[in-house]
């Protein structure tokens, strides 16, 4: 059991003053996928009409849109990589090698160890907090998380809304505009358009800090976004930089999917479905590469 001693007082403008003590108790790494329960998963098998399956996710290639400073690269050994094998049937295969970061490309989900605060003097990683109060010097080695790693996210089949805020303002979405929560409600009136997801890399529009905190109070056990980050990129304040991180996944440990992409879902105008997906249970990866579906 970690040892929380800590001053349990907000450093962020992100994080409420007891945002140490999950909900879900001192030991717990799962956050809100706690709420991922088979009475969930019967509810949202009650949305499914037409049992189409509509992808969520972008192809994997080094075409794909990249935040700042992450790369991917797949190399093919041999042609072919391996054999023949066995005298008759001169069996041959082909391999491939992927250098990338793992967890942080492409349509992925943050686990929640992978952002935190320096809530202490710089370098002092006892202060180094995470999500449960968890602290660097006891989550942290060389070969992956100890604590809050990916594995220990749940498969998530639950009931998914979007909110197509392009489709509301009838334009692409500039680089640092917030999004409002006026903007997500009147989503629910108002759908209909394209997103743009392969022009928010270099910053992006994305929901504010009001936006997550009326995330949190509705319970939900994913945000998900066709931005790299979510949230609002440049910050409106720069000097809190990704507070709805902060709210979302230390706080409240609900994690984040960033890179998707929802025109397969805007062409039907489907606003509700059953959203899905299977983290890769990587040991100790900061989050998780996949394909999120809908099935409507």
């Amino acid at each position: 059991m970690s040892d929380k001693s800590v001053e349990s007082v907000s450093v962020s403008p992100a994080l409420a003053p007891d945002w140490l003590n999950s909900r879900w108790g001192r030991d717990d790494q799962r956050g809100n996928g706690n709420l991922m329960t088979p009475q969930k998963v019967l509810e949202a098998v009650g949305l499914i009409k037409t049992g189409e399956i509509v992808s969520l996710g972008m192809p994997y290639d080094s075409r794909m849109p990249l935040a700042p400073g992450r790369a991917y690269a797949l190399r093919m050994p041999g042609g072919p990589t391996g054999g023949p094998y066995g005298s008759k049937s001169k069996t041959i295969w082909n391999d491939e090698f992927i250098a990338t970061e793992i967890g942080q490309i492409g349509t992925q989900m943050d686990a929640l160890g992978h952002l935190g605060c320096m809530c202490g003097a710089r370098g002092d990683k006892t202060n180094m907090l995470f999500y449960n109060g968890n602290k660097l010097s006891e989550m942290w080695s060389p070969y992956g998380l100890r604590k809050l790693g990916i594995e220990n996210a749940p498969p998530f089949f639950t009931r998914g809304v979007l909110f197509d805020v392009q489709g509301l303002k009838g334009r692409v979405l500039d680089v640092g505009e917030e999004i409002q929560l006026s903007d997500l409600k009147a989503c629910l009136e108002l759908q209909g358009w394209y997103t743009e997801t392969k022009s928010f890399y270099d910053g992006a529009p994305g929901i504010g800090l009001e936006c997550a905190r009326w995330f949190s109070s509705l319970q939900v056990c994913v945000v998900g976004a066709d931005n790299f980050a979510v949230e609002v990129v440049p910050p409106v304040d720069p000097e809190v930089f990704h507070p709805c991180h902060q709210h979302l996944i230390m706080e409240n440990g609900i994690h984040l999917q960033e890179g998707m992409t929802f025109e397969g879902l805007v062409e039907r105008q489907a606003w509700v479905f059953v959203y899905v997906f299977v983290p890769l249970p990587i040991v100790g990866a900061t989050g998780s590469p996949g394909n999120p579906i809908a099935v409507l």
